[in-house]
């Protein structure tokens, strides 16, 4: 991974936390570095995934974006650490889509409090 593409994802990520706190300083400069981060992104995400891998990222970010974003944060990082070798196929895809729902599953739990009612023909009913 070139220092280019470090330097323009650390960029990225500045923009987007500026754009979170309401930094006024939007200007068309910062939206060709959004342009060029999100090129980027892509770029890299062609490299590592095949096509129907991708395929089914996209439908993915069209449901749950932030599910798609957090994948294709992961696969990032590990192309970016050398964890990847070759391709990854839309199997393998499925694979990590199962562990970062694991790790982002909610669990609920329901509770159901029964009060009891003072009944005067409870002690009757026998």
């Amino acid at each position: 991974m070139a220092d280019e593409e470090l330097e323009a994802l650390r960029q990225q990520r500045l923009a987007e936390l500026q754009a979170k706190h309401g930094d006024p300083s939007s200007d068309p400069s910062q939206q060709e570095a959004k342009q060029r981060e999100a090129e980027i992104r892509n770029t890299i995400l062609a490299q590592v995934l095949d096509q129907a891998a991708r395929a089914r990222l996209s439908n993915l970010a069209l449901v749950k974006p932030d599910k798609a974003k957090a994948v294709e944060n992961y696969l990032i990082q590990m192309a970016r650490f050398g964890q990847l070798a070759g391709k990854i196929s839309e199997q393998g895809l499925i694979e990590i889509l199962e562990k970062v729902s694991q790790q982002t599953e909610k669990k609920t739990t329901v509770k159901f409090n029964r009060r009891k009612v003072l009944d005067s023909d409870e002690e009757d009913d026998y």
